[in-house]
Formats: C-alpha cells, sequence, structure tokens
C-alpha cells in the first residue's frame, strides 16, 4: 500500500472496529505511508481491545456516532480520506427496528458526506451491500436509499469538486458480523447440527481481504458518483455447510429450518438496469453516474427504440462453487477470532 495516495495523509475509517475496519487495519499500519489513522465508532470495548492489539501510534480513536454530526466533526478535522463503514448490517434486527436502519445507514451517512465535504476531505468511499439491490428488507432499503443519497451528493458536488465520493457495493464477506460460517463453526464446536435456512439458496463469497481490495481499487479508479462491485463468486448454503464439515472433519447433522426475516433466495449484485451501463473493468464493474438532471426530454424525447436482452449479475449466475472450492476459499479466509 506504499504510494503516494497516502503518504502522510489521515485516513478515518466510520464504524472502524469492525471486520472490515480490522482488515484494513491490519494490511495498512506497518505497510502504508499513511500519517495517521482515526477510528470513528460507538463500541468503547471494541475500542480498547484494538487499541491494545495493535499498539501503534499511527492510531487514533474517537468515541462518537454517525447519527450525531457533531461527532462526526471532531474526528473529521485535517482528514484526507474517507472509508465509510459503519451501519446497521443484520437483516432481522433492521426488520424489526427499520427506524434505526434508517437513522444510521441513511441519515448517518449523509451526515458522514456533509461533515467530509464541508472539511474539505478529498475522497470517500462508501460500502454498500448486494441487499441494495432489488431489496427487499429493511437492511437493504436502508442502504439502497444509501447509495442514492450519496450518488444525489455526488451528482450535485460534479467532477469539478474538491470532494470525490464513490461507492462499493460487495456480497457476503466470510467470517464478518452477520456471516453464517462462525454460527456453523460455533455449532461444530458445541457438537449440534448445523441450521440451514434453504440449501438451495445462494449467497457471493468474498473474504475480508477482497472486501479490502474492492474498496481500494474503488479508491484508486472512481470519480464522481462511480459505483463499483467485484465479480465474485457464488455458492448454495448447502455447499458452503457440507465445505464447512469437510474443513472441520464434522459429521454434524444438516437441519432445514426455513427462510428468516426478509431473506432472498439469490442475492443481486448489479441490477439488470444497471448492467445495461456497467463498464467490465476485468475482475469488477463500474456503474457509472447517472448525471442527467430533471429536464428528461432533453435526453431521451423518443427514446432509443432498442430492446436490451440483459440480465442482472446474481449469486445464482455468477461462478458457482463446489464443495471443495469453498473448503479452498474457507482456508484462504483464515480463523475466525
Amino acid at each position: 500500500m506504499k504510494n503516494n495516495y497516502f503518504k502522510n495523509k489521515i485516513l478515518l475509517i466510520t464504524g472502524g472496529t469492525g471486520s472490515f475496519g480490522n482488515k484494513v487495519l491490519e494490511m495498512f499500519l506497518n505497510n502504508s505511508d499513511l500519517k495517521e489513522i482515526r477510528i470513528l465508532s460507538r463500541d468503547e470495548k471494541k475500542q480498547d481491545d484494538m487499541r491494545k492489539k495493535y499498539n501503534n501510534r499511527k492510531l487514533k480513536f474517537f468515541i462518537g456516532d454517525v447519527r450525531d454530526i457533531t461527532t462526526i466533526d471532531s474526528a473529521m478535522e485535517g482528514v484526507d480520506y474517507v472509508f465509510h463503514a459503519a451501519a446497521l448490517k443484520q437483516v432481522p434486527s433492521c426488520e424489526f427496528f427499520p427506524i434505526e436502519a434508517v437513522k444510521t445507514n441513511i441519515l448517518g451517512s449523509n451526515n458522514v458526506l456533509e461533515s467530509a465535504v464541508k472539511h474539505g476531505v478529498k475522497k470517500i468511499v462508501c460500502l454498500s451491500t448486494d441487499k441494495a439491490a432489488y431489496p427487499i428488507n429493511a437492511m437493504g432499503m436502508s442502504k439502497a436509499l444509501m447509495e442514492k443519497t450519496i450518488i444525489a451528493k455526488a451528482r450535485m458536488l460534479g467532477e469539478k469538486a474538491k470532494t470525490t465520493i464513490c461507492l462499493t457495493r460487495y456480497g457476503n464477506v466470510m467470517g464478518s458480523r452477520g456471516s453464517v460460517i462462525p454460527l456453523f463453526y460455533q455449532l461444530i464446536k458445541e457438537n449440534k447440527a448445523l441450521t440451514v435456512t434453504d440449501p438451495n439458496m445462494t449467497r457471493y463469497m468474498m473474504t475480508l481481504e477482497d472486501a479490502v481490495q474492492l474498496v481500494m481499487f474503488a479508491f484508486v479508479n472512481g470519480q464522481q458518483g462511480d459505483l463499483f462491485v467485484q465479480k465474485a463468486p457464488g455458492a448454495k448454503i448447502s455447499v458452503l455447510a457440507d465445505a464447512v464439515k469437510k474443513l472441520k472433519n464434522s459429521n454434524a447433522e444438516i437441519k432445514i429450518i426455513g427462510t428468516r426475516h426478509g431473506e432472498k433466495d439469490h442475492e443481486v449484485l448489479v441490477t439488470r438496469e444497471e448492467m445495461t451501463r456497467a463498464i467490465d473493468m476485468g475482475n469488477y464493474f463500474k456503474i457509472p453516474m447517472d448525471n442527467r438532471d430533471l429536464n428528461y426530454d432533453k435526453f431521451y424525447p423518443e427514446g432509443d427504440g432498442k430492446i436490451r436482452k440483459i440480465e442482472s449479475y446474481t449469486s445464482n449466475n455468477t461462478k458457482q462453487l463446489n464443495v471443495e472450492e469453498m473448503v479452498e476459499l474457507l482456508i484462504k479466509m483464515g480463523d475466525i477470532e
């Protein structure tokens, strides 16, 4: 990570005590020219654990909540770059407390943008989720509106603004908070059956390192309002369960418990509508910002007369992992604390 982007710069990570923030620190603290990394989060216990774990003078902690712009402002002073990862991410809890998801994921994200622009931050990369594409649950809906808020702000700022805002959208991050993998590991440790909602349900499979690399790709390549997606492999939940059993040399029973509140059969990383304008960048898709204004007639007075046969990019039509490939990815993921 040593390059001119980071030399003597200050990076702020909102929600930085989570899985993503820890992985960024592992990759950046001893392998970048950053002057300082700031962590803004609500959890003083997790901050204290991180302080003791990393014991690095480059690392600074700020107790605060993205819902309160005054706490963001105190952490934003002098910051060059922001990775915005703070969010409510659990699908079931957001289903029962949707207003809380609105406060953090939408209004909180807008606070981060407002503060970053006010303080002259050079670049913000905001983290979104596949559940924001064709959302059916409160978490996905709040993230979808977060994306719309971010793109609207980017559109308003324009290409020549001092602050550039871009987005990443990724699928299931293996081993992160809310992932089923730690649950499977725990159930095997306790000699209990693995609980599977629907064996034919599919999910994207990304490691935390993949998630950080996606954010870095967006950071380096992103222009105003760009959305970036990694071409991640997918797997059935039954394949994942079998892979965990094989890796742990377990004969655990698999118990089908049925779909939970707000779950999809398959996730979507790029919608059909976005695929019509997506740019293939090898391992990634870039979806440029829709920069039309409200005067739609001057753009498409008659339409283009074309019917595009393009489908969404989903966890069901991406490359599907078999059990052996899933085991390899679990090994690559490494231990879960």
